[in-house]
Parts: C-alpha cells; structure tokens; sequence
C-alpha cells in the first residue's frame, strides 16, 4: 500500500514522505494512529505542502538544534527512578521520563520521540543517550540515574 506520512516514524521516514509499506501495517498501525494518510493523486498537494513547510523549519531549527546541543551535552541530567536496595530498578527508564528530566534541569526542551536508547536502563548510575534534535543533529545527553525518595 501507498501511504503518504504526516507524521515522522523512525523507520519509514519523515513527513511528506511517500512510502510503500505492507496493507496490515497500514490499516493497522499507521492510519488509526494518524501517522500516514493514503496516498491518492490528490494527496500529492499535501505532499508538497508537508516538504514546503518542512524545509522552512529545517532551516531555522538547525541553528536552534546546534544550540541545543551545546547546552544537552554540557549538563548532567538527573533522573529520579525507584528502585530496590542492590541498586535494580523497578521497571526501566522510559524516554518520557528522560524528556521530563532535561526539561526540569533547564537544558531545553526535548520530544520524548527523539530521545534513541540503545539498551533499556535499569540499573542506577551513569549512563548515556542520544537525541536526535535535527537531521544532521545528533546530541549525547549525560544521565544520571538516582533513586528516587
């Protein structure tokens, strides 16, 4: 199936983007959740809208994402989790919590769908994750996981 992508999903692509995927994926998945559209020749305008609007903030949010970046990797952001005596946690460090976590120690704003953890965090202690900010963009955030009181 065609779809067109209104939303960015990290392994399709972008928004404005037109992408050939399988028939269950995409009533199941990408249509209920509003993510794609199907693609239609009249779908195509909204296509070039999406890349048209895309390509103005690229430009200016490329400045911002470097900016951005500077203050993401010179911070150590502490995020509270709960966790057992041996230093386990109950559960793992989820990217939500991470996102809230820079955002209340004042290095920026970040979106929850642009922080990349490699491995699940369950452990307290040091770790690392990257954030996408822009395309050509890519930030190494600093965690500190503490147990939470």
């Amino acid at each position: 199936m065609k779809i067109i992508l209104t939303h960015e999903v990290a392994t399709l692509g972008a928004p404005g983007d037109v992408v050939e995927v399988k028939d269950g994926y995409a009533r199941n998945y990408l249509l209920p959740r509003h993510l794609a559209t199907p693609w239609t020749k009249g779908g195509q305008k909204q296509v070039d809208a999406i890349t048209k609007a895309r390509a103005t903030r690229a430009v200016q949010s490329l400045e911002q994402a470097k900016s951005l970046k500077g203050n993401l990797e010179s911070a150590v952001v502490q995020v509270p989790a709960r966790a057992g005596a041996s230093g386990r946690l109950f559960g793992a460090v989820t990217t939500a919590e991470i996102a809230d976590a820079v955002k209340a120690s004042g290095a920026g704003t970040i979106d929850r769908r642009t922080v990349q953890v490699s491995a699940p965090i369950r452990n307290l202690g040091a770790h690392q994750v990257s954030v996408k900010l822009h395309p050509e963009v890519e930030a190494t955030v600093k965690l500190d996981v503490v147990a939470a009181k």
